[in-house]
């Protein structure tokens, strides 16, 4: 391999070329999304999740950034910014891995082998170590409301909408009652 950028187009293009949906984000190739499907025979089978992708300028010899950008409930992936909590990503990459492997090896490894004893998510983990059904339910829900082929099309400014809806109805608020704001 003559160089980093010729690696990063290489691994690119046969993520592009193979199963996957690639999303480019800006013009370069250090950022994309990638349309993810959960393993087979696992709680998260069916469910869609666009995983946001970016390389830094050392790839292959540093590892990429991977993150969910949909919701998911699993114990080593922050809910709230989807963050993944995967040592062969975060600390045992290597030049020897590709953008593949990450699709077709460690995201399903992921999700078909949680690890509670290492959590980025608390309360996934606190879930599932003290009530696997009702682990299993909670996954199997979040894979309905935020892991179907829709949720992914959707643009961000979409995603937050809903849930600024969802918020505003759970807490029962207007906007008559925004802090700060005298009364006419």
């Amino acid at each position: 391999m003559s160089s980093p950028s010729k690696r990063r187009e290489m691994d690119v293009m046969k993520l592009m070329m193979s199963d996957y949906t690639v999303e480019m984000i800006n013009d370069g190739l250090s950022e994309f999304n990638v349309e993810f499907h959960g393993p087979k025979e696992s709680l998260y089978e069916g469910g869609v999740w666009k995983i946001r992708v970016e390389l830094p300028d050392a790839y292959p010899y540093k590892s990429p950034s991977v993150g969910f950008v949909n919701k998911i409930f699993h114990p080593n992936v922050d809910e709230l910014s989807g963050s993944v909590c995967l040592d062969v990503i975060n600390q045992s990459w290597s030049p020897m891995f590709d953008l593949l492997n990450v699709f077709e090896v460690f995201l399903p490894q992921l999700l078909l082998y949680p690890n509670a004893s290492d959590p980025l998510n608390g309360d996934a983990a606190s879930l599932m170590m003290k009530d696997k059904k009702l682990y299993d339910e909670k996954v199997k829900e979040y894979c309905e409301r935020y892991a179907k082929k829709e949720h992914i099309s959707k643009s961000k400014a979409e995603e937050e909408s809903d849930e600024d809806d969802i918020s505003e109805e759970e807490c029962g608020s207007s906007d008559d009652d925004i802090p700060g704001h005298a009364d006419p």
